[in-house]
């Protein structure tokens, strides 16, 4: 499929889809189960509204999701009390598969999720988002329930920067124009058309998810799209304007912190694929600057991109597995 065909047949707005009884009952004559999961790590301002809105208007008012789970790496604050009180299944990453030995990510949190939840679609959506909308959802998910070629869709939309004075008109996606867009335009020009590659909302078939490994950290979203592309080409990928997401915001330093982890777990796909050939082993150190008055003081990261195999290389998901094929 041509870049420009895509971008055509395959970007759609949340609105759209906004006949859910529509949506419920395609879900429930293909026989499908939809899974939510949300990632946290200390999210306690905002976990409680998600869990309530998902809960009350895709579950209670139309049956659109069957399970609502939070998958959480270590929450000091309340995110897992107040997360559980209003009715989410609440699990702790390194209670899943705990013979592994444990890491620390977010992409860990949604590798586990393929193996705790029981959705044939899981649906991913980030924790901080102040504008919770039942959109995020179901504009995610209905392309995959109304056309079997889809199996990936991302979101996009207007990423306005909250400040205390109150909210920017625009601004965000910096590391994926300054990074991951020339990157993508150079190695792989088709997922150029991705509009937000970053993005931290995306619905996903389990056959795709299980079959794909996951960075445990800044680079697993640059590199579903690339393994995903590589397996079953553009026409797999869908994406949803949802219009605005409001959002904290982070600094140059820490996206710094995010572009060294991306690139990391993208020059590993080029080696791969044999995009390049006798690369060097790659330095895992990054190196920053903090001011102090006249003087600079030079900060080290140590950052891994440590990666988990697809899912399917896990004996107990493939047991697992068998389980939820049963229960269908």
């Amino acid at each position: 499929m041509k870049l420009e065909n895509w971008i055509k047949q395959n970007t759609f707005h949340h609105s759209d889809f906004e006949d859910l009884d529509a949506l419920v009952k395609m879900k429930k004559e293909k026989n499908l189960k939809i899974s939510l999961c949300i990632p946290t790590l200390n999210e306690e301002k905002t976990i409680g509204k998600e869990v309530v809105l998902f809960r009350s208007e895709l579950m209670s008012r139309h049956s659109l999701l069957d399970e609502i789970a939070i998958i959480d790496s270590g929450s000091e604050d309340r995110t897992r009390e107040i997360a559980r009180s209003f009715g989410a299944d609440v699990y702790l990453a390194a209670d899943i598969l705990p013979g592994l030995e444990p890491k620390r990510g977010k992409g860990e949190n949604l590798w586990k999720a393929i193996y705790q939840l029981s959705g044939d679609i899981i649906v991913y959506i980030d924790a901080d988002i102040k504008n919770i909308h039942p959109r995020f959802v179901y504009g995610l998910v209905a392309p995959l329930v109304f056309n079997d070629e889809i199996k990936y869709v991302k979101a996009f939309y207007d990423r306005p920067l909250a400040f205390s004075e109150g909210i920017r008109p625009s601004g965000g996606g910096r590391v994926t124009e300054i990074l991951v867009r020339p990157l993508f335009s150079l190695f792989f020009p088709d997922l150029s058309g991705v509009i937000q590659p970053l993005s931290g909302e995306y619905a996903v078939r389990r056959e795709v998810l299980e079959a794909i490994p996951f960075p445990i950290g800044y680079g697993v979203e640059t590199s579903h799209l690339i393994d995903v592309y590589s397996k079953w080409g553009l026409s797999a990928f869908a994406q949803t304007d949802l219009d605005q997401r409001v959002h904290r915001n982070q600094d140059t330093r820490d996206l710094g912190k995010m572009a060294f982890g991306i690139l990391q777990a993208f020059l590993k796909r080029l080696k791969k694929l044999e995009l390049i050939t006798d690369m060097v082993d790659i330095n895992n150190v990054l190196l920053q600057f903090v001011a102090h008055d006249s003087d600079f003081e030079a900060v080290e990261h140590k950052i891994v991109e440590f990666e988990r195999p697809p899912m399917l290389e896990i004996p107990e998901y493939i047991e697992r597995l068998k389980e939820l094929q049963e229960e269908k």
